[in-house]
């Protein structure tokens, strides 16, 4: 059965795939080369991959439903430990940057699962291969690969961060790539296959647009993306404490929320 599996995705543009006890691990591949560093992490820069993944995972489960067994997807919304189970079918690696690592696409990717009762030969784990490597634990600014709670990418997803939290952010809009980019393993990953992955112009902007956008702006363009699900404000005060972080000056904006404001006058000292 693992090979009906395997040619229906090769067809899809998938071939990372592992199978474990009742389930299938698949990683995405997603374009990480096309992109400029303005504050906002690569995997956000692309259509929200919880709706082109589950496009793609619904195709796999109707193949298998059709065959006459059950299947059920999977992204971002069960309680299954995915990185640990890709990490047991052979998809990849965790890396000391907590990362899934693939062999081809190195830690740019999204996992997803299905979980199905038809027979499948498990797959087996590779061996972790970051070695004596510790460029990620000393490129991070904030040591978050010993302390978690520190995460740039965590800190710029909080609703409200305090002061020392402000400071730590290194222009950074939403997510962190930092231990992602002296990854070793990510110097020779391959570009995606997957057409809907590729890089939006609209988020290839200077942090003054993301500080300055309306409610119109938000609905067209960023709520359509990967970051758009924590809403509007948390990435305009982001934006906003990036320009701070460069020295523009804030003055001139006004905040339409008590919540903006107070970062407003946060970072202006007031």
């Amino acid at each position: 059965m693992n090979s009906r599996i395997i040619e229906l995705c090769s067809d899809l543009g998938i071939d990372t795939i592992g199978f474990f006890e009742g389930g299938i691990s698949i990683a995405f591949a997603y374009n990480f080369f096309d992109t400029t560093d303005n504050g906002f992490s690569t995997y956000t820069k692309r259509a929200d991959y919880h709706y082109i993944v589950r496009i793609y995972l619904d195709k796999i489960c109707s193949y298998i439903q059709s065959l006459g067994f059950m299947a059920e997807a999977f992204v971002d919304s069960n309680p299954l430990p995915e990185r640990y189970l890709a990490s047991k079918c052979g998809v990849g690696f965790i890396g000391k940057n907590g990362m899934l690592i693939t062999k081809k696409y190195g830690s740019y990717v999204f996992l997803s699962e299905i979980l199905t009762n038809m027979p499948l030969k498990l797959t087996m784990p590779n061996k972790n291969s970051c070695g004596n490597c510790n460029l990620c634990i000393q490129a991070c600014p904030v040591n978050a690969i010993y302390d978690k709670t520190k995460c740039l990418s965590l800190i710029t997803q909080k609703k409200h961060i305090n002061i020392e939290e402000v400071n730590s952010l290194c222009g950074n809009i939403f997510g962190c790539d930092i231990c992602q980019i002296v990854c070793p393993h990510n110097k020779n990953a391959m570009p995606s296959q997957i057409d809907e992955f590729k890089t939006l112009s609209f988020m290839e902007q200077d942090a003054f647009i993301y500080a300055s956008m309306d409610n119109s702006f938000f609905k067209e363009y960023i709520k359509k993306t990967s970051c758009g699900f924590k809403g509007k404000n948390i990435i305009i005060r982001n934006a906003l404490i990036a320009l701070s972080k460069r020295g523009d000056e804030i003055r001139q904006f006004k905040g339409n929320s008590e919540y903006i404001n107070f970062y407003i006058k946060l970072l202006r000292g007031d």
